[in-house]
């Protein structure tokens, strides 16, 4: 990996310089690359730590170009995109494909050199990884006619459902639907909605607030998340909100308020499970292993067609997490330069028979709600004692965000191991 360097894409000669001279003064090394073409062979021979990608150029583009990285394995590095005649449809374009940034030329000195900065520090923390945007989960039929739905809700101002299986990457589908340059909040508990309902719409003000969980909302809750519907507009805030559980049979069954699930269900998205587009799994597969080797966590290897089409035939109960915790588990254990099919059988049988281990320590004379705690809390434990207490990668393998992880782990009475967390 290259040390502190920035490549510089722009095809103005201007551009170059400049940013040159400014970021080498502020001691960084600085790779320079007039266009697509020469991006692309420096991008395949080292990595460096941050791109800043012009949008205009004329041979390719720079949204097509930050495509293609993100569909080779290669956006394991933070880009921050540039554009002297950007639109603000541009910018969502590029954050949805996996940009972490956008500068508007001409780009102020201070705006350029407090990007870099946050981004340079922040890279430097965070391992980037190809799972991150939506362009990763497929380009099957149904992954396809999914990002078309969320296209056509993405400027309406009405609350998101979304539904799906666990792990199948509501997250993926939230950050879709989040502007660039506007506040991203997912609060770590949805017990706000019963004491303060409306302190994080003010966090969230012209942004988008994502509750991973409404299923599980307490009555009090409940009335808070209706009284907050009642003032997204007032704050310009998009609420975003997902579950796994049926809302309408809790409603039926009394449990849910029928004017929440009534405005909820208004527009709701479905994800599919990873079992029905099981064509997208190779090349998933191949792109996670991709993002581990780009971040220099294991050495170059590859699947075998047989192992890919193993993993191509298997149902995925744990849908996207699942496959993301076998594949790293196959890479770290993989002693030579090539995953066998037998590797990837055994890692799913071991999958499978910890599923049933979970699974068969629950009661049946309790009720669901109850299963599933219990299911959980034995899931996340088992988790944890797996990875030593390493709460990042539980929570790579949950398939959750460190923020809801620590809100799962707390209202399950789970204590995490000191020194991890």
């Amino acid at each position: 990996m290259a040390n502190n360097t920035i490549l510089v894409v722009d095809d103005e000669l201007g551009i170059r310089e400049l940013l040159s001279e400014i970021l080498g003064d502020e001691g960084y090394n600085v790779a320079l690359a007039e266009n697509a073409e020469q991006a692309r062979n420096y991008r395949s021979q080292t990595r460096p730590d941050l791109v800043l990608l012009d949008i205009w150029m004329p041979d390719t583009d720079g949204i097509t170009l930050l495509k293609d990285w993100a569909n080779n394995g290669f956006l394991t590095m933070p880009v921050v995109m540039m554009s002297g005649h950007g639109t603000i449809d541009t910018a969502v374009e590029a954050t949805r494909v996996g940009a972490v940034g956008y500068l508007e030329k001409p780009i102020p000195l201070q705006k350029l050199l407090n990007t870099v900065g946050q981004v340079m520090r922040g890279g430097k923390q965070h391992k980037f990884s190809p799972t991150l945007s939506l362009s990763n989960l497929g380009h099957s039929g149904l992954i396809t006619e999914l990002r078309k739905k969320l296209e056509q809700v993405e400027n309406l101002k009405i609350p998101v459902l979304l539904t799906g299986e666990p792990g199948v990457g509501v997250e993926h589908c939230a950050r879709f639907l989040h502007r660039p340059n506007t506040a991203w909040i997912v609060p770590e508990s949805c017990s706000f909605l019963a004491e303060s309902p409306l302190t994080q719409l003010e966090q969230a003000k012209g942004g988008l607030l994502f509750l991973g969980e409404v299923g599980d909302l307490s009555k009090l809750e409940q009335k808070g998340l209706l009284l907050l519907l009642g003032k997204l507009e007032q704050y310009g805030v998009r609420l975003v909100c997902a579950t796994i559980r049926p809302l309408a049979e809790l409603t039926a069954q009394g449990t849910y308020h029928p004017r929440l699930f009534e405005i909820l269900s208004n527009l709701c998205i479905t994800i599919p499970p990873l079992r029905a587009h099981r064509e997208d799994v190779p090349e998933m597969a191949s792109q996670l292993l991709s993002g581990w080797i780009e971040s220099g966590e294991i050495p170059l290897m590859h699947f075998s067609t047989a192992a890919l089409n193993a993993l191509r035939n298997y149902d995925w109960p744990g849908n996207l997490a699942q496959l993301t915790s076998i594949v790293h588990s196959l890479a770290l254990t993989c002693t030579g330069d090539e995953i066998s099919v037998d590797a990837v059988q055994q890692a799913l049988t071991f999958s499978s028979r910890e599923a049933v281990s979970v699974v068969s320590d629950i009661p049946l004379n309790i009720s669901l709600r109850e299963a599933r705690d219990i299911f959980e809390k034995n899931y996340f434990e088992k988790l944890i004692e797996q990875e030593g207490g390493n709460m990042t990668r539980v929570a790579e393998r949950a398939g959750l965000e460190r923020t809801h992880l620590y809100r799962k782990i707390k209202t399950l009475g789970i204590k995490p191991r000191s020194q991890n967390y």
